[in-house]
């Protein structure tokens, strides 16, 4: 007998797993028919070969490639449909699973129903029989059922059991059902000895809604193990409902137990800076065991806290570690002697980073920064060159390596020269928003107010979006205006746009009082300068609130602003002629 299968137009597309399954069906589908006769056989038959056509319900080739089109079409329902249909026609548990599966995404309880009971017939034992009859329950608001399958589940002791009762209750529409059950199932008894099961069911009630059970469940877990799953997950719940002195508490008692934990020591720093003590954060990183990622978040906290003391012990701390000292490292070390103001020592740091490692190209723009500290701005721009070079074909790294460079010449007053290489740069990469903002700002300090905002309008022009660059623009307008000059209005305008894309930023807060007081609205300028410094008490800030202070006749306080903007920066320039400016009317 011959066989005979006819695909009419069928182009078929292999789609991931339903695919594979697919075409393995049809496989063996062709392997089960019998030889093709040899062709003098077919020459002599004198009767032709009938095959009976097969209905399409019964057909299960065709039912299971109609399933798999509608799935790339994503007619989730439909696929249901052609898998459950491939299921009841074929023995494999792998079709009532895929259809089992489709009908819950496309929350068609009944096909669902009739899919996973040919799946459990065909796969008794499969531990997803039982969570889809859950999932089913809970779609149908059938808690005692749902409740059952569940709980029989579990009760296999499966290590999968919980992330699969996690995975339903999650996609339940109903919330509080879902947590109600949860609150029926998660009993001591059940969640058993394994503190990973007490930590995820806390966390499963808590993205239920459920927070009080989640607390309860937490606590029970820090009661009944001290891990560190328990603590930090404890610790989080506290600082969700804003008792941060729990959540210390918390992160000092588990710290007391397991004083080595990286991981409680580090959720502990991140707390305490949060609270805004670095030192202390910084502290508690360096009890305990030490690696790169220790010593580096150690050497931020302490830099934010501008803590030298603390800066230079670690220094000598990582110095004198005798583990390996990869490239990562050495980074460190640079960074930490810069902070230090050991600008040699940080250059040899960097420059004894090899060119094969990741850090390199990082660590020549490190050392280039240095050698312009140093006055030594001709070795440097020498250097950032042969990094461009080196760097053809990397956009980004060029165009890092031709910021500094202009940068560092317009810091040792080379202007001329700064300005040649913005040119050169844009002339490489002529769209660039990032260069044309830096040349416009640089334009503008250099008293070109029409290139800077020539170039501005250009990077508006090729991102309408960008806050940064309409803050500049509005700020720039308002600097170069008197009351009544019709620039204000636009100014107004660009400034407020900036606001509304980024309503926390301190120095669009500060451009909006800045154009607020070139308006002569002293008032409203005031509040808004007020705001910004409270956010970010910088020298440029300062001088604006205190020019306005002044202004105003609130000199005492103006003088208090300036001075205490002069202790954090005495050498700004823009703080300095506001004071020279002022003091002298």
């Amino acid at each position: 007998m011959q066989c005979v299968i006819e695909f009419r137009s069928i182009a078929a597309r292999s789609v991931g797993r339903v695919a594979g399954l697919a075409f393995a069906l049809a496989g063996a589908l062709l392997a089960a028919c019998t030889p093709v006769q040899p062709r003098s056989e077919v020459r002599a038959s004198t009767a032709p070969v009938e095959v009976a056509p097969v209905p399409l319900e019964q057909d299960l080739l065709l039912q299971l490639l109609a399933a798999q089109f509608a799935l790339h079409a994503d007619d989730i329902p439909a696929a249901a449909r052609g898998f459950a249909g491939a299921a009841a026609l074929s023995g494999d548990a792998r079709l009532a699973e895929e259809a089992t599966r489709l009908a819950l995404a496309a929350r068609d309880w009944p096909l669902a129903s009739q899919a996973v009971a040919r799946w459990q017939q065909l796969a008794p034992a499969a531990p997803g029989v039982q969570q889809a009859r859950g999932w089913i329950a809970l779609g149908e608001d059938r808690a005692d059922a749902a409740h059952a399958a569940l709980s029989d589940l579990v009760s296999r002791g499966e290590s999968q059991a919980w992330r699969l009762v996690a995975q339903a209750l999650m996609n339940a529409s109903d919330k509080p059902l879902a947590a109600r059950v949860l609150r029926r199932l998660a009993t001591p008894e059940r969640l058993a000895t394994a503190e990973s099961n007490w930590v995820a069911a806390s966390q499963l009630a808590f993205k239920l809604d459920d927070k009080p059970f989640a607390r309860e469940l937490a606590d029970a877990a820090v009661a009944r193990f001290h891990g560190a799953d328990a603590y930090s997950w404890s610790a989080r719940l506290a600082l969700d409902s804003g008792d941060k002195a729990a959540a210390g508490a918390t992160y000092a008692e588990s710290l007391q137990r397991q004083p080595g934990s990286l991981r409680l020591r580090g959720g502990y720093a991140a707390l305490l800076a949060e609270q805004g003590d670095n030192a202390a954060a910084a502290r508690v990183l360096a009890a305990g065991t030490q690696d790169d990622t220790t010593y580096a978040a150690r050497a931020a906290y302490a830099a934010r806290a501008e803590d030298h003391k603390a800066l230079g012990a670690l220094y000598r701390e990582v110095q004198a570690d005798d583990s390996a000292r990869s490239a990562k490292r050495q980074y460190l070390l640079g960074q930490v002697a810069e902070m230090l103001d050991r600008r040699e020592e940080a250059l040899a740091w960097y420059r004894g980073i090899t060119i094969d490692d990741e850090h390199w190209f990082d660590a020549q723009m490190r050392a280039s920064v240095v050698l312009g500290d140093l006055g030594r701005t001709d070795e440097a721009v020498a250097q950032l060159r042969r990094l461009a070079e080196v760097s053809a074909g990397d956009r980004l790294r060029q165009r890092n390596a031709w910021l500094l460079e202009a940068d560092l010449l317009a810091n040792a007053k080379r202007p001329r020269e700064a300005l040649a290489v913005y040119d050169r740069a844009l002339a490489a990469q002529p769209d660039d928003t990032r260069l044309l903002y830096s040349r416009a700002l640089f334009a503008v300090e250099q008293g070109d107010m029409a290139a800077g905002e020539r170039d501005l309008r250009r990077v508006l022009a090729l991102s309408p979006d960008d806050a940064e660059a309409m803050n500049a623009l509005g700020y720039t307008l308002a600097d170069d205006s008197k009351p009544g000059d019709p620039r204000l209005g636009e100014a107004l305008q660009l400034v407020q746009r900036a606001l509304e894309l980024k309503p926390d930023e301190a120095a669009i807060i500060d451009s909006m009082g800045w154009v607020r007081y070139r308006m002569g609205d002293l008032e409203a300028s005031l509040a808004q300068l007020r705001r910004a410094h409270a956010k970010q008490p910088d020298a440029e800030i300062a001088a604006h609130l205190g020019e306005v202070l002044w202004v105003k006749g609130e000199r005492a306080e103006a003088r208090r602003v300036w001075d205490e903007a002069r202790r954090k920066d005495p050498d700004n320039p823009t703080l300095l002629e506001a004071i020279e400016r002022l003091a002298s009317t």
